[in-house]
């Protein structure tokens, strides 16, 4: 059984997500919860809470399942949408800023 969880328009670029969940492919959801709140990131806070809502799914979809038979099977980080600004600069000209956004998708499965 799989369930998953997605979080989008994150205000955390893509790239700096995926540092946070390559740490975390492949371990079980006890594991993946317990490394994710002791690491600095501000994506770890992100993952962790989407990483949570995957697991009430699963808990929603069979009430019988135990957490530690859950493992992460798929973490995906894409790109959102970007938000684009500009800051004055010298001589009249504009600096351009990007405030970039990201989507972070997470599926759990108990299956092998």
């Amino acid at each position: 059984m799989e369930s998953s969880a997605k979080s989008s328009n994150n205000r955390i670029s893509a790239s700096k997500v995926r540092l946070v969940t390559n740490e975390i492919k492949g371990f079980s959801l006890p594991e993946a919860i317990d490394v994710l709140k002791h690491m600095p990131h501000k994506g770890a806070k992100i993952v962790l809470k989407t990483l949570s809502s995957a697991g009430a799914n699963a808990k929603y979809l069979n009430p019988d399942i135990i957490d530690e038979a859950l493992f992460i099977k798929k973490v995906a980080v894409d790109e959102g949408p970007t938000m684009k600004r500009f800051q004055a600069r010298a001589r009249g000209r504009a600096g351009r800023i990007r405030k970039r956004t990201s989507s972070v998708t997470i599926i759990l499965s108990d299956e092998n």
